[in-house]
């Protein structure tokens, strides 16, 4: 079954223009509140408004006029061998303008891909008009951060199309999963974060719940990295050297972002008085489209990610005066804007460029949302939280919640208690991390210069605040840690306490967090919505990855003997229904069968690293696994502690006593910010552990260490499935959930972990025998830290000789 076809408007485009370029800025900066209005809006000759949108004919006038167009598209793709052949090879010939003997591997990857594309766009196409047809109530994931994995596996599992793809394939000649690796992976997020927005798409899709996700479309990634000599080195990740397509280019959806200038105050046409934003620069942020299906349902939704575009082009008076690196500095400002995924902000202008970045996507996307709210004829104000619901995921797009407010007050002439009553209910904020750095504080200097009218409107909402606060407390000293700005270090805006006033719900992501978040992070408003009687605003909503991926796709013979032994495929969408496997586990067979898929994963795994010319794995090691984020509150260096303790174990024994320790294989893998020292410090670490261990000709034979470099989703689905044990082990209290225990335990490995984050409601569902606990308790390390700041803190003896060996230099 397929949904049922809405009526068509014939002035909706359905072919994509090819050229994945926009053109120059309509948007004149000494004007103000044009905001909601996309390019296609104006006149191309005069550059003007249109006095009214055209609108479809009716039917009695059209009088079949477009009837034959109707009929051809209400058909939909077969999905027998034969046609998709047919298809595979009508874009080999038609598209990427192949011959028989022209014709490669990567081609007939292109060609699938499009013939997927082209099957996921009518999934895609029936969803949107079925929202609109139903008007639905939609939800808007707003994120710095996704790390999508390649599209291609998941597409024709999501779709259903997998076999009836790998048969058609295989008759034109081809191994379906040869072409996997012809894909570019999409570096547009760096560890859990973005991981998590991209496994929260796929499982809203596969809900059908009616939601779509915004970003930045970065040109570059995050970066590639590189391990040279030990240590990391950052390249661009173009990604988008190779045409996309998964991505459908939107040169009609172009909205105006400005940045600099000034508010002055005016008088409207009823003569009330108004201020506007006017001047400065206007920045294009153009869309393109990322289809994301559901499984096992007729649901596809999107995310669109926004690419930063200049004003004008090309500066013809520059060129002419022979400026020619001046003809193109404002495309070269423009797309830095979208060029790199957090940029490094140790100077000034790096916290300019990413404050614009952020405030960029957010502008662009609440324009978008607002805009589509409003394409219902009659819609009221009044009905926008009945209708949209805006999450932010962590800080960075918690500059929304000011936009909102612009685009009400300034764009739509809302007023502003009103303005401020429907973004409070129409916005969520996720708090992702108790780090202070993450917490992210804006220079009000900062604002004045690019966002000056957003820093008024954050102070009157302060001052409203503020004196909301006064008559409930007096002069209490918790109303300077509410109040949306600090004095000290330097005067800035808190976006976290912003995001808190200024949302409906404010989630922690693991049940440890979430009352972290509500005791330590943001203590003073937790206390202030109870006494107002809110105190249902802080709730929990527990991280989560997707089965899907990470096992269906990463880790296929583990996923069929789960729908072998429970008889159905249903467990992809309710993992409830694997604690029946508990009943079998005693099963010889299935024990057999569990085995021999966990040494096809390792094998895979040895496979993996020795093409990548990482290391030469023994497959009968145990393979002891830490990837994710560099991070000190990570602890990958206690880790290391750990290995050198081992190396030391092994190399005083004799050969006899050797052979006795378990062969294992320690892998690392994770990218560093590129400005951070000590996680730079700590790969070089591993680099340099894996020299010395791997050489070792006493100590190899039992113990191999190696550092997997440019870990991504890719790599990740070589990885995981491997694992025997992994490694979450940061100090209680400080990792808000993690997303990788999930993934390395759903595949049938152990976790050696601390009681922090997820790790601890994953053994309340596991059991204490899938988990080896050690460390304090996030109540005991205040006590630990006031102890070791008094001098008391020991040092075992075994730690202490491996802080000897590294102040040797043996490592």
């Amino acid at each position: 079954l397929k949904l049922k076809p809405c009526t068509l408007d014939p002035y909706a485009p359905r072919h994509q223009p090819r050229t994945a370029m926009t053109t120059s800025s309509v948007w004149d900066p000494s004007s103000a509140n044009f905001e909601m209005k996309r390019k296609a809006s104006y006149s191309l000759f005069s550059l003007s408004e249109p006095s009214a949108r055209p609108c479809p004919v009716t039917d009695e006038e059209s009088q079949g006029k477009h009837d034959k167009l109707w009929k051809l598209m209400q058909h939909y793709k077969a999905n027998d061998t034969d046609s998709i052949q047919r298809d595979v090879v009508s874009k080999v010939e038609y598209s990427l303008a192949c011959t028989r003997f022209s014709f490669s591997k990567e081609d007939a990857y292109r060609a699938a891909s499009l013939a997927v594309r082209d099957r996921l766009l009518e999934s895609f196409n029936d969803t949107n008009s079925w929202y609109a047809q139903q008007d639905v109530k939609r939800a808007y994931y707003l994120s710095a951060e996704y790390l999508l994995g390649r599209a291609f596996q998941n597409a024709l599992v999501n779709l259903d199309l997998e076999p009836a793809f790998k048969d058609a394939l295989m008759g034109l000649g081809f191994e379906m999963e040869e072409l996997y690796p012809f894909e570019a992976d999409p570096g547009l997020g760096n560890g859990g974060l973005g991981r998590l927005a991209a496994c929260f798409l796929d499982s809203m899709a596969t809900l059908s719940l009616p939601c779509w996700g915004y970003g930045i479309r970065y040109k570059y990634g995050i970066f590639k990295q590189h391990i040279v000599d030990g240590r990391q080195v950052e390249k661009p990740d173009y990604w988008l050297a190779k045409p996309v397509p998964w991505e459908i280019p939107r040169p009609d959806v172009t909205y105006p972002v400005r940045f600099g200038g000034r508010v002055e105050d005016y008088s409207d046409e009823k003569g009330r008085w108004r201020q506007r934003w006017v001047g400065g620069e206007i920045i294009q942020a153009m869309a393109y489209d990322n289809p994301i299906p559901g499984f096992d349902t007729f649901n596809t939704n999107n995310l669109r990610l926004w690419r930063a575009l200049p004003s004008e082009e090309f500066d013809f008076a520059a060129f002419n005066d022979f400026r020619y690196a001046d003809a193109v500095d404002n495309r070269r400002k423009a797309e830095d804007l979208s060029a790199v995924l957090y940029p490094n902000d140790d100077e000034r202008a790096g916290k300019v460029l990413r404050l614009k970045q952020q405030y960029f996507f957010v502008s662009a996307s609440l324009q978008d949302l607002l805009r589509d709210f409003l394409q219902k004829p009659g819609r009221k104000w009044s009905e926008l939280p009945n209708k949209v619901a805006v999450q932010m995921n962590d800080t960075h797009p918690t500059m929304a919640v000011v936009e909102m407010m612009r685009l009400l007050v300034d764009v739509q002439e809302v007023p502003w208690g009103e303005a401020w009553e429907l973004t409070k209910k129409t916005c969520n904020y996720t708090n992702h991390t108790v780090m202070p750095e993450a917490l992210e504080k804006w220079p009000v200097e900062m604002m004045e210069e690019y966002l000056p009218r957003h820093l008024q409107i954050v102070g009157e909402i302060n001052k409203r605040f503020i004196e909301e606060l006064t008559k409930m407390y007096g002069d209490d000293p918790r109303v300077r840690g509410l109040s949306l700005f600090q004095e000290e270090p330097f005067k800035g805006i808190r976006m976290g306490n912003l995001a808190v006033l200024g949302s409906n719900k404010v989630n922690g992501v693991a049940a440890l967090h979430t009352e972290i978040v509500k005791k330590e992070t943001f203590a003073d408003f937790y206390q202030y919505f109870c006494d107002k009687g809110e105190k249902e605003k802080f709730v929990n909503m527990t991280n989560g990855v997707t089965p899907r991926r990470w096992v269906h796709c990463a880790n296929r013979p583990l996923s069929d003997i789960f729908t072998k032994y429970l008889g159905t495929q249903k467990w992809l969408t309710d993992m409830e229904l694997l604690k029946q496997m508990v009943k079998k586990k005693d099963d010889p067979t299935l024990q057999r069968e569990w085995m021999a898929a966990k040494q096809q994963a390792k094998q895979k795994l040895v496979d993996f690293l020795k093409e990548e010319n990482i290391l030469d794995a023994d497959v009968n090691s145990l393979f002891d696994c830490q990837f994710k984020r560099i991070h000190e509150y990570k602890r990958q260096l206690l880790n290391c502690f750990y290995i050198i303790h081992r190396y030391l174990m092994i190399k005083q024994a004799s050969p006899s006593d050797r052979a006795k320790f378990q062969k294992r294989t320690t892998l690392f893998g994770g990218k560093a910010a590129p400005a951070y020292v000590n996680a730079k410090t700590i790969i070089k670490l591993v680099g340099n552990l894996s020299k010395v261990i791997n050489n070792d000709p006493d100590v190899s034979p039992y113990l191999k260490v190696a550092f997997v470099p440019n870990y991504s989703v890719s790599v990740a689905q070589n990885i995981v499935p491997a694992s025997d044990i992994s490694e979450h082990i940061s100090t209680a209290g400080t990792e808000a959930s993690g997303t990788s225990n999930m993934k390395f335990v759903m595949n049938g490995g152990l976790i050696i972990g601390t009681m922090d984050g997820a790790n601890i409601e994953i053994r309340e569902e596991g059991g204490d025998d899938t988990m080896f606990i050690f460390g304090c308790l996030e109540t005991d390390v205040p006590i630990i830290k006031q102890a070791a700041q008094a001098g008391n803190y020991p040092i075992d003896p075994q730690m202490q000789r491996v802080f000897n060996a590294i102040r040797k230099g043996q490592f």
